[in-house]
C-alpha cells in the first residue's frame, strides 16, 4: 500500500464520520465540545453557518450523522444494542439555551446591482437567499403561503416542532434584507424569466402525494385524502378533527406524522398498514418507535386492494396478505402467501404512500428540459439547469429527500449562482477550507477531553402523555436539560481530533502499539491491502474505514493503524518517547457562496498568504462562525463573534 496523503482533505474528514455523512458537513466534534462547556451560543452559531436552521433540525432530522457515529461501531459490549451521540437533540440543545445571537448574524454588504428570485420559501431556498443577500445581492423569495418555511411549517406537525421555532429561524434569514412576497404562487416561469433577474433559484419542493388507484378510490373520495394535503390542512388550521377509525397508508416519515396527527385529532382506532416488512419501512427507526409508542399499531405485508364503501360511504379496506421473497442477487418480490384476504374497518383514509415532483408552471418550451421521471435536468454538483440562470434544489432538484439534503443543496446552488454572476465555470466546484492543529499542552495534557465515558445514550425526556396527546400543539420531547447534555456531550469520542504519526521520529518500539485499548496500531511488513488488513493485531474486516499507512521506516516496516475503531484517546501519543504521535484537531468548513469560492480571490489571497501559511478561511466564506473551541481556532468571520 502506498502511504496516506493526510493533506488531502478527504482523508480525515472521512474519519469524522459523522460530518461525512452529514450532506451539509457541519463540523459535529466542534459544536458538541462547546455544548459541553456551556458555550450553547457558540455552538448554535456553528451549526447556523453550516445547515441555517439548528432548532429546526434539532426537533426533526432524519440524522444520517448518527448511523455513522462511531460509538455504535465501539461500543458492542456496552449494552445489547450499541447507539450513537445523540447528536441531533444536542443540536437542540444548542438552540433551546442559545442567548439572542441576532447581533451576530451577518453584516449585509452594499448592493451589487444582481437580483436574484427564489421560488418557494422552504429550507433549500431560504439557504441561498441566507448565503447570497449578505453578499449584496437583491434577493426576493415567492411563496403561496404567508409565512415562511415550506413542507417545514406545512407538514411537520407542531407537537414535533413549534411554530415559534419556525419563525425565529426563517426570521434570521429574512432580517438579512431578503424581500419576502408571501400568498404569491409563481404561475409561469417564462413570466418569471420575462422579469429580468439575474438568476432564478426554484425550490417549490415535490407538492404533490401520490394517489391509489384501486377499485372504490373515486366513490369513497370524500374520505380518502392524500397525506401532505392534509397535513397541511392540519397545520394551519383548517382541519381540527377526524373520525375515531383511521387508516394510514405508507410506511415513510410522512404516514408517521399522519397517524400521530390524527391520533391527537380524535381517532381512537388508528394504524398504519404497510405493504412492506417493518425493516424495510423508510420512516426512521425513532418515527416508527414514537407511533408504537402512542399506541399505534403498525401493520405489515398487507397489500391494499380496495377501499370499500356502501354508496359511496367508506365503510373500510380490503387488503392481501404477502411475504418478501428476495432472488439470487437478492432483488425483493411480494408474493401472495394465499391467506384470505384481510379487511379493516375504517371511516378515514391518509394516503401517505409517496411524494412526486409537479412543474405545472414551468412551460415546457421554456428551455429548461426534464428527464422522463419529470425531474429538471441538472448538473449534478452545480444545480445548473439547460436555461443557464436557473438553478434547482431541495426536493425540486432530484426528488423528496430530507431537510438537512435541501440546505445542502441550497449552499452548493448558491456557489453556483455566485460563480455564474462572476462569469466563472459553475462546474468547477471550490475546495474546502480545512485546518490541522496540535492540541498537545504537556506532556501528558491535551486541549481537549480524551478520556472515553462509558455512558450509554441517554433518553430524552417527554411530556405526559395524556397531556401530549390531547393536543396537536403540545411538544411531545422535552429536550435535554445542561446537566444531561453535558453527559450526553461527554460520550463524543472527539474523532476531529486526529492521530498524526511522524516517521522520522518513530524509533519503533511499541509501546504504541503495548497502549492502544482497541489494538488499532501494528509495524509490519507491507502488502496489498487486502492481504495487510489480515494480518493486523486486530485484523481491519471494515473496508468502509481507511488504514492509516506511514511511509516505510528504518527497519523497513510501515506503521498501519485502523481507523475504524479509534477511540482517539491520545493513549498513544502520550505513550510515545520520541513525539512520533501527536493529537491534531482537523476542522474542515465547505466553501460557501462569497469571493473565497471564486477562482480570482482564491488565487490572489493564496499568494498573498505565502507557502507557509496553509490553507486559510476564504473572505466572507465558510469558517464564519469565529469561535474559539478546542486549541487555537481563528478564521475571518461573515458572522460577528462573541464578546
Amino acid at each position: 500500500m502506498q502511504p496516506v496523503n493526510i493533506s488531502a482533505p478527504a482523508y480525515f474528514h472521512k474519519v469524522v464520520d459523522c460530518q461525512w455523512a452529514c450532506p451539509a458537513h457541519t463540523p459535529v466534534p466542534e459544536y458538541i465540545r462547546l455544548i459541553g462547556q456551556g458555550r450553547y451560543s457558540d455552538a448554535y452559531m456553528i451549526n447556523w453557518v453550516s445547515n441555517v436552521f439548528p432548532g429546526v433540525l434539532g426537533r426533526t432530522c432524519d440524522r444520517p450523522c448518527e448511523p455513522a457515529c462511531r460509538r455504535g461501531r465501539v461500543e458492542e459490549n456496552n449494552g445489547e444494542t450499541p447507539e450513537p451521540v445523540a447528536i441531533c437533540r444536542l443540536k437542540r440543545v444548542a438552540a433551546d439555551h442559545k442567548d439572542d445571537v441576532k447581533s451576530r448574524m451577518p453584516t449585509v454588504a452594499p448592493s451589487n446591482g444582481k437580483r436574484i428570485a427564489c421560488v418557494g420559501a422552504g429550507p433549500s431556498a431560504l439557504t441561498v437567499a441566507r448565503d447570497l443577500a449578505p453578499l449584496g445581492y437583491q434577493v426576493t423569495v415567492f411563496d403561496s403561503e404567508a409565512k415562511a418555511g415550506g413542507f417545514i411549517r406545512s407538514q411537520i406537525p407542531r407537537f414535533r416542532l413549534p411554530e415559534s421555532v419556525i419563525d425565529e429561524e426563517t426570521g434570521y434569514v429574512l432580517d438579512l434584507g431578503v424581500q419576502f412576497v408571501s400568498g404569491h404562487r409563481v404561475e409561469s416561469m417564462r413570466g418569471l424569466l420575462d422579469q429580468g433577474y439575474d438568476a432564478v433559484f426554484v425550490g417549490c419542493g415535490a407538492p404533490r402525494g401520490r394517489e391509489l388507484d384501486i377499485p372504490g378510490r373515486k366513490e369513497a373520495a370524500a374520505n380518502i385524502h392524500i397525506g401532505i394535503d392534509w397535513l397541511a390542512s392540519v397545520s394551519f388550521g383548517h382541519i381540527t378533527s377526524v373520525a375515531p377509525r383511521v387508516i394510514v397508508l405508507g410506511g415513510g416519515n410522512t404516514a408517521m406524522d399522519c397517524c400521530r396527527s390524527a391520533r391527537r385529532l380524535g381517532g381512537t382506532d388508528v394504524k398504519v398498514i404497510v405493504r412492506s416488512g417493518f425493516e424495510e419501512m423508510k420512516a426512521s427507526p425513532w418515527e416508527k418507535e414514537d407511533a408504537q409508542h402512542e399506541g399505534i399499531p403498525i401493520v405489515n405485508f398487507h397489500v391494499p386492494k380496495s377501499f370499500d364503501h356502501d354508496n359511496g360511504k367508506l365503510t373500510g379496506m380490503t387488503f392481501e396478505v404477502v411475504r418478501a421473497v428476495y432472488d439470487d442477487k437478492g432483488r425483493r418480490s411480494l408474493v401472495p402467501t394465499g391467506e384470505p384476504d384481510v379487511f379493516f374497518a375504517c371511516d378515514t383514509v391518509l394516503l401517505a404512500v409517496g411524494q412526486e415532483n409537479a412543474f405545472p408552471w414551468i412551460e415546457r418550451d421554456c428551455g429548461i428540459e426534464f428527464d422522463r421521471w419529470g425531474l429538471p435536468v441538472l448538473g449534478k454538483d452545480s444545480f445548473q439547469s439547460t436555461v443557464p440562470h436557473v438553478f434547482f434544489g431541495g426536493d425540486a432538484a432530484f426528488g423528496p429527500k430530507n431537510i438537512i439534503t435541501a440546505v445542502a443543496h441550497g449552499h452548493e446552488a448558491a456557489v453556483s449562482i455566485d460563480r455564474f454572476l462572476h462569469a466563472e465555470s459553475v462546474a468547477q466546484r471550490p475546495a474546502p477550507l480545512t485546518q490541522l492543529m496540535s492540541q498537545k499542552m504537556g506532556i501528558h495534557e491535551w486541549s481537549y477531553r480524551n478520556d472515553v465515558s462509558n455512558d450509554t445514550r441517554f433518553k430524552v425526556p417527554w411530556a405526559d402523555a395524556e397531556k401530549a396527546l390531547a393536543s396537536i400543539r403540545v411538544e411531545v420531547e422535552l429536550g435535554f436539560d445542561a446537566a444531561v447534555a453535558f453527559k450526553e456531550a461527554s460520550r463524543c469520542l472527539n474523532c476531529d481530533v486526529q492521530t498524526v504519526f511522524n516517521r522520522d521520529t518513530c524509533i519503533e518500539c511499541d509501546a504504541c502499539v503495548d497502549i492502544c485499548p482497541m489494538d488499532c496500531i501494528t509495524f509490519t511488513a507491507n502488502g496489498e491491502e487486502d492481504d495487510l488488513r489480515g494480518r493486523l493485531k486486530a485484523p481491519a474486516s471494515n473496508t468502509s474505514q481507511d488504514l492509516y499507512v506511514s511511509a516505510e521506516l528504518k527497519t523497513g516496516h510501515i506503521m498501519v493503524k485502523d481507523e475504524d475503531v479509534c477511540l482517539h484517546c491520545g493513549l498513544c501519543a502520550e505513550r510515545c518517547p520520541t513525539g512520533a504521535w501527536d493529537m491534531q484537531k482537523f476542522l474542515l468548513n465547505t466553501t460557501q457562496a462569497g469571493p473565497g469560492c471564486r477562482d480570482s480571490a482564491r488565487v490572489h489571497e493564496l499568494s498573498a498568504a505565502g507557502p507557509s501559511q496553509g490553507a486559510r478561511a476564504p473572505l466572507g466564506g465558510s469558517a464564519v462562525h469565529g469561535v474559539t473551541s478546542v486549541g487555537v481556532h481563528t478564521s475571518r468571520s461573515a458572522c460577528k463573534p462573541s464578546t
